[in-house]
């Protein structure tokens, strides 16, 4: 590993005054140490922040949304029972993400920060635009099973890792961010950005912005009776998706009249699809539905190499998570959060 300073700034305040361009910011250090090890990631100055104050709490505020701080853990914010009963999406899509013992260190700020698990970035001695700019991708006629079937460019193939990602696109949380040039809100949508042409921008940070807290809006309540996060992967336990699916209804006299839709590893961000949840709106609940929704939803895909397989399995994915949606939220979680094998008895 690159030799590195360190310091450990008392408040937001301070750590964005020790930021500088060879620095990178320290939360729980699940995936950025692993970087640092591999020489991928080689910062000259780590800024830990994992004790600044007030950034570990889980509030909700006067207008009813909820309000996590960036330092939360993934397994405090998945425990905690009353945010399990308002967004039990949220809290399935965290316990099917990594391991118990990686799920006690991780923050909810990292986990929107995880870098590819593309192997071509993962490697050092490979191409990759992403971790050198202008150096090409290798990924594009190489080994691309879990590679990305929407929104992806000549530049970049790469998808994003995160699970928790999925879920909070779903219900359409706000990242609370600060800066040199003060504090902002990014509409979690907006946070990930697609390759294009300018591949080495992975989200909407601008340089020396850290993000503080996520909000869900109050709203995001609504649809706690009928919402489930739908993870396929090689083997059930830390791994990451080949496909995911966050799905949620709101049903009125057993009618959808509301519905959100979102796809996990088939893009760099989190793929939502206006269009298949204003197909099942006013619409009664079934398979036939589900299908059409799902094969919307995946419109424009197209696979790289060896990773066709995705689209089909995207689109069954989609469907099977809204019809265990529109069955409704279990009364617990599942003994295996978000799998397929899991055990999906409802209220």
């Amino acid at each position: 590993m690159k030799e590195f300073d360190y310091t450990r700034p008392a408040t937001v305040a301070e750590a964005i005054a020790a930021w500088r361009p060879d620095a990178a910011y320290l939360g729980g250090g699940s995936n950025l140490v692993d970087l640092m090890k591999a020489g991928v990631a080689t910062p000259a100055l780590l800024i830990d922040l994992a004790r600044l104050p007030g950034l570990d709490r889980i509030e909700v505020l006067a207008d009813g949304s909820t309000r996590i701080g960036a330092l939360v853990r993934n397994a405090d914010l998945a425990h905690d029972a009353e945010f399990a009963a308002g967004f039990p999406m949220v809290a399935e899509a965290l316990l099917s993400g990594a391991s118990g013992q990686l799920r006690n260190v991780a923050t909810v700020g990292g986990n929107l920060l995880q870098a590819s698990r593309c192997a071509y970035f993962q490697d050092p001695q490979s191409a990759c635009n992403r971790r050198v700019t202008g150096s090409g991708c290798g990924a594009i006629g190489g080994v691309t099973q879990s590679h990305a079937v929407l929104g992806w460019s000549a530049g970049c193939i790469a998808t994003n890792p995160s699970d928790f990602a999925v879920a909070l696109a779903a219900l359409e949380a706000v990242v609370e961010v600060q800066g040199p040039e003060g504090g902002r809100e990014i509409a979690l949508a907006e946070f990930h950005l697609l390759p294009g042409d300018q591949p080495e921008r992975v989200t909407a940070l601008q340089p020396g912005e850290l993000i503080v807290a996520l909000r869900l809006p109050a709203g995001a309540r609504d649809f706690r009776q009928n919402a489930r996060y739908l993870k396929i992967r090689e083997r059930t336990s830390f791994a990451f998706a080949l496909v995911s699916a966050a799905a949620a209804l709101r049903l009125e006299a057993g009618l959808i009249a509301e519905a959100r839709l979102v796809l996990g590893a088939v893009a760099a961000k989190p793929w939502r699809s206006l269009g298949a949840e204003a197909l099942m709106i006013g619409q009664r609940p079934s398979p036939a539905l589900f299908t059409s929704a799902a094969v919307l939803a995946l419109e424009g895909a197209k696979a790289s190499g060896d990773n066709g397989y995705k689209i089909e399995l995207a689109r069954r994915t989609a469907a099977r998570a809204l019809t265990m949606a529109a069955a409704g939220t279990p009364a617990r979680l599942p003994a295996l959060p978000a799998s397929p094998f899991g055990d999906h008895a409802h209220v």
